[in-house]
């Protein structure tokens, strides 16, 4: 029964999604079903000494007993010089009727969440041979029977990571996926089962009840395997990727759900198209994608059906574009190349995250971009311990989403700045279709061999600190000028770097623009010390440097005497267009106040923002406007120091419509459009 406090839940968390200071505390809580399992419930990571081919399953789901019944086919290829015995994960509270080794019945054990199956003989390694598995019971964990809040039955399943052997037996490891699935499902009239791939038939049998087969064609991970049965409304629209060719996109949504959130499905076709252009053609375009409506707060990235947290008018809840494009992107980064264990999950949640910061970057712009990785950086400066999870035991440590999803998405954006955009995206796609980790699994060191390859750079010492390592550097720098002749001026500048735990210090490029009375140029510095000095060179008297210039580093940069953490300060007044844009209800603002002069030579990098005229306070205005010209909102009134900022303006009480943002700061005055699209 969906209680009152997760309706709650799912109705303030999408009105939120948009404020970066509440984004950590909703995404943990999405992850919080995925929380359910305890590492000691199993032996992770499965048996060894096989590899899984192929799984079938073929169940019965009572509704009212709340109670699985029927069998799972596996196919086995051995992995080891010979074996006489294997194994294969199962929750206890399932019971085992019987197993049929090659269709005849062997002897096998039960115990510890595991079935040992005693073999009729020794097998060699690259033999293959087949076992069949009747069970049953009532799960406790991975597949859910719950009632909705008018009442109808709902059953849907959740197995990542440690939930899939709690519903159907399988080797609980996401590093063996099987080449191909099928999925038999049957049910009572008037339910439709939901799962991976494409629908192969409906037989109507003769007590009534109604049998599914889903079947998946390409490889899939044991977690990947998902149902979800309800009375489902079906909805198509269709990602067109060629002049003739198209796929269908099916959402599987509660009746009386499609009028909240149709608008948000027909998104998803731009956002196959945005992450095809990026990362190469949608890995299963010969199935599906789709979505399938649950209840609770999780969203899932099951292969080829997204499940998506129940929708809540009038912000379409878990159907939020920001979380259909997250769970889009495991299609490729998840689903058709999967972490090969659990160490490695910012592989999939890391490239999903800033996968949100591509899709914002292609529906808003760059400024959209940069605003969304700087919320994203910020959390990230929460994390604690190395992006590699070292206690995959806990969940909690696995899904802890400043370091899985925020600070693994700021890696990807730190490589996009030492490479570039094309060399970035160039190697994403070389990844995603690599033709040794495509519908396989991957490790960090092969992406890393990737972006070296692509790149035609060292990278180790990136990903060492970056992955392996903790933290984030704390820089202070300081620089000064002289005269060398005419308009050439030389600029030495330090860049020390507050002694870390692991690394030392960072290793990092650093883009250095320098302002002068010529022009403004972008220099680079690769720092690889942790106290070190460069001599710089550039035409023109330089007023002003800005250290980081386009913010490509997860840091902080401070006055070694006050010990003030800044962002890089600006070095003139703006005011950018809001995002998302249309918005409902919410959206974001930022702006800028300039330092006028900005960081005096002679000075450290980020002086005190009370410290001579260069960074003098302003009195900063920040109003919205109907089309009348009344004041609908007072966004900022007040003295504000140099430095970047932004707002969140909610208009949840106002009609939609087109409005005018304006901001006045000393003689700086800006105004912009917004439109509210309700």
């Amino acid at each position: 029964m969906i209680t009152k406090t997760l309706t709650l839940f799912i109705f303030v968390s999408s009105l939120l999604m948009s404020q970066p200071k509440y984004k950590s505390w909703i995404k943990a809580e999405q992850k919080q079903l995925k929380k359910n399992f305890n590492l000691s419930k199993i032996q992770y990571p499965g048996d060894s000494t096989i590899n899984v081919t192929y799984y079938g399953l073929n169940l019965k789901l009572n509704d009212s007993l709340q109670n699985i019944d029927g069998s799972v086919k596996i196919g086995i290829k051995v992995n080891s010089p010979s074996i006489t015995h294997c194994s294969i994960d199962l929750s206890n509270v399932l019971k085992v009727d019987s197993i049929l080794l090659n269709g005849i019945s062997t002897a096998y054990v039960h115990s510890n969440n595991k079935i040992v199956i005693n073999l009729n003989r020794s097998y060699s390694q690259h033999e293959i041979f087949s076992l069949e598995i009747y069970y049953g019971g009532k799960p406790t964990d991975g597949l859910f029977f719950r009632t909705r809040i008018d009442g109808e039955p709902l059953i849907y399943t959740l197995s990542e990571p440690y939930g899939a052997s709690y519903w159907f037996p399988c080797k609980d490891d996401p590093g063996d996926k099987a080449d191909s699935s099928d999925v038999y499902v049957t049910v009572a009239a008037g339910l439709t089962p939901v799962s991976n791939g494409t629908l192969e038939g409906v037989i109507t049998n003769a007590d009534g009840t109604l049998t599914y087969h889903w079947k998946s064609h390409y490889p899939i991970a044991q977690y990947l395997i998902s149902l979800a049965v309800a009375d489902y409304t079906e909805y198509d629209t269709y990602f067109h990727y060629g002049v003739n060719d198209s796929m269908a996109i099916t959402n599987y949504v509660f009746p009386g759900s499609l009028n909240f959130i149709k608008d948000f499905l027909d998104k998803t076709g731009d956002m196959l198209r945005i992450f095809s252009d990026r990362y190469g053609l949608y890995p299963f375009i010969k199935e599906k994608f789709g979505h399938a409506e649950i209840t609770g707060r999780t969203a899932m990235e099951h292969q080829t059906c997204t499940s998506m947290p129940s929708f809540v008018p009038p912000s379409g809840g878990g159907f939020s574009p920001i979380i259909i494009a997250h769970e889009l992107a495991h299609q490729w980064f998840g689903d058709k190349i999967t972490c090969k264990d659990w160490h490695h999950i910012w592989l999939n949640e890391g490239f999903a995250t800033y996968s949100e910061a591509v899709y914002t970057e292609a529906e808003n712009g760059k400024d959209a971009y940069d605003g969304y990785i700087y919320s994203e950086m910020n959390i990230a400066k929460n994390a604690i311990g190395s992006i590699w999870v070292k206690d995959i035991s806990n969940d909690g440590q696995i899904f802890d989403y400043p370091r899985t999803y925020a600070k693994g998405a700021s890696v990807l954006h730190m490589l996009r700045g030492i490479v570039g955009d094309s060399i970035f995206f160039k190697i994403m796609r070389t990844y995603s279709n690599d033709p040794d980790l495509a519908y396989g699994s991957a490790t960090t060191e092969d992406f890393r061999a990737i972006a070296e390859k692509v790149s035609g750079q060292d990278l180790s010492y990136f990903f060492r600190e970056w992955i392996y390592g903790e933290n984030y550097p704390k820089y202070s720098v300081y620089w000064s000028k002289n005269n060398i002749s005419g308009d050439k001026y030389g600029i030495k500048l330090n860049i020390t770097q507050s002694l870390n735990s692991d690394p030392s210090f960072f290793t990092m490029p650093v883009k250095i623009k320098v302002y002068t009375s010529l022009g403004d140029t972008v220099i680079e510095a690769f720092n690889n010390s942790q106290s070190q000095d460069f001599q710089l060179e550039v035409r023109g008297n330089p007023d002003s440097i800005n250290f980081d210039y386009g913010n490509w580093i997860l840091k902080d940069v401070s006055e070694m005497a006050t010990g003030t953490n800044y962002f890089s300060l600006p070095i003139e007044y703006s005011l950018e267009q809001n995002y998302p844009n249309p918005f409902n209800p919410s959206t974001t603002i930022k702006y800028s106040i300039s330092t006028l002069s900005a960081v005096q030579a002679g000075s450290p990098i980020s002086p005190s923002p009370y410290q001579g005229e260069g960074n003098r306070v302003r009195l900063v205005t920040l109003k919205v406007f109907d089309i009348l010209g009344r004041v609908v909102a007072t966004l900022v009134n007040e003295v504000k120091p140099a430095g970047t900022y932004q707002v969140t303006w909610n208009a949840a009480d106002l009609p939609s419509g087109v409005y005018f943002y304006r901001m006045k700061a000393g003689s700086f005055v800006c105004t912009k459009k917004l439109l509210l699209l309700k």
